[in-house]
C-alpha cells in the first residue's frame, strides 16, 4: 500500500554496527565545531613556533552517513472508523473514559536527513477499553503536531481487543505539504500477534510500567521526506 496524496498543510547483524539518529545528530554538531579548534591549535603553534618540520596535520574524522538501518515507516490500511476533523488535543483522557493511562511519546524523522521534523501532523484514534469505536463523535481521537524537536506525547488508555484484530492504534502522520503516511501502533507480547494478518512487527511500540499502574509507549515514525 502506497502513501496517500494530501492537499498542503533487529536484528543485529555481524559487522559494524550503523549509527542511530541520536548519535548522528550529537556526532555531526560535535564535528561542526572541528573546523574552528584545528584553525586556533594552528594559530596557537604558529605563534609559539612549536610546529615540527616533518609534522603532518592530523586528518579530520568524516561526518558520519545518516543511516540507522531504519527504512521509513510502513503503511498500513486506515480500517473502517476513521474520522476526519478530530479535535486538537495531546490527551484523549475524558469523563467517561475508563481504562490504564497509557502515554505514548516519540520523535519523528524524515529519512533522506535523520533529522526531527516540525509541525508534522498526527491524528490518532483507537477503539475503548471495551473494543468499542466512537463513531458518533470524537472520543479516543484527536491530532496534534510536533514542536521544533520533532517530539508528539500522546495521554490516553490502553485499548482494548476489536474482534478480528490484535490490540492496536491507528494514526496518519503527515509532514508540511507531504503524503499522508496511514499506519498503526502495535503492543509486544499480545498473543493474537502472530494471528493478526495486518499485524507488522517494525510498528511495535516499547512498553514500560510506572509504579503508579500507569503505562509508557514509545515509537519514532520515520517519513520517506
Amino acid at each position: 500500500m502506497t502513501d496517500e496524496k494530501a492537499t498542503p498543510q533487529e536484528e543485529v547483524q555481524n559487522g559494524p554496527k550503523s549509527i542511530d539518529r541520536k548519535h548522528f545528530l550529537h556526532l555531526a554538531a560535535a564535528a561542526a565545531t572541528l573546523p574552528a579548534i584545528a584553525l586556533t591549535t594552528a594559530a596557537t603553534a604558529g605563534a609559539t613556533g612549536a610546529t615540527t618540520e616533518h609534522t603532518k596535520p592530523s586528518s579530520l574524522e568524516p561526518t558520519p552517513e545518516c543511516d540507522d538501518g531504519d527504512d521509513p515507516t510502513p503503511p498500513q490500511t486506515e480500517g473502517p472508523y476513521f474520522k476526519p476533523n478530530s479535535p486538537a488535543r495531546r490527551s484523549l483522557l475524558e469523563p467517561g473514559i475508563h481504562g490504564t493511562v497509557l502515554t505514548v511519546t516519540g520523535r519523528i524523522f524524515a529519512a533522506r536527513t535523520c533529522l526531527p521534523l516540525e509541525r508534522v501532523l498526527l491524528d490518532f484514534w483507537q477503539c475503548d477499553a471495551s473494543g468499542v469505536y466512537d463513531n458518533r463523535g470524537y472520543r479516543l481521537r484527536g491530532h496534534q503536531y510536533t514542536n521544533p524537536n520533532g517530539d508528539f506525547s500522546l495521554t490516553t488508555i490502553w485499548p482494548g481487543l476489536y474482534p478480528g484484530r490484535t490490540r492496536h492504534i491507528h494514526v496518519k502522520v503527515q509532514a508540511p505539504y507531504q503524503r499522508i503516511l496511514t499506519t498503526q501502533l502495535y503492543f509486544p507480547g499480545e498473543p493474537r500477534n502472530p494471528r493478526d494478518p495486518i499485524f507488522d512487527s517494525r510498528l511495535l511500540m516499547e512498553i514500560s510500567n510506572n509504579p503508579d499502574g500507569t503505562r509508557n509507549g514509545a515509537f519514532d515514525f520515520v517519513l520517506n521526506v
